[in-house]
């Protein structure tokens, strides 16, 4: 089975993909592949808190769907051993409807005969990823104003899983 091919592959934001074709059954992406996020929401999520801290990128980029995911059981983790269950709200605040596209080529010998090369290059849908702009809030923490330096540090323990540079902000 193939592996996954580098984040920075598909760091860069480019238009989105689409095509136009005079044969119909060929202008659109038929199947989009789940994604692994869970869920967007996590914690205590009826109680009002007074402090937000929120994690955000300094860059224009693309983020794929299991580096959020991966982001969020880190912070998750970390905000659950030290606050409880009941005290904080988690909140990802993109959601990957960008859909990424490879064109897989073969190698060795007789790889010629089976593949199109770039003629038919358009690609198969091999993943999802959230388009995001420069300054866009990622997650959010909300806690009790005496938790907030415990939700800074569970953010940035999940920077080291996203492809950004990042940036903490607390209320």
């Amino acid at each position: 089975m193939a592996t996954l091919r580098k984040g920075k592959c598909y760091r860069n934001i480019e238009r989105a993909y689409t095509r136009k074709s005079k044969y119909k059954k060929k202008g659109y992406i038929r199947a989009v592949p789940n994604h692994k996020i869970v869920k967007f929401d996590l914690g205590n999520l009826t109680k009002d808190f007074e402090g937000v801290a929120s994690l955000y990128t300094k860059d224009r980029l693309q983020i794929r769907h299991n580096a959020l995911e991966s982001a969020r059981v880190v912070i998750n983790r970390q905000l659950h051993k030290n606050l409880g269950a009941s005290g904080y709200h988690l909140k990802l605040r993109v959601y990957p409807h960008h859909i990424l596209r490879e064109n897989k080529m073969l190698t060795g010998a007789g790889a010629d005969r089976m593949q199109s090369g770039m003629q038919h290059s358009f690609g198969k849908a091999i993943s999802t990823a959230a388009q995001l702009k420069e300054g866009q809030k990622i997650f959010s923490v909300y806690v009790d104003k005496k938790d907030i330096n415990v939700a800074k540090e569970a953010l940035k323990r999940a920077v080291a899983r996203l492809p950004c540079k990042c940036g903490i902000e607390a209320i």
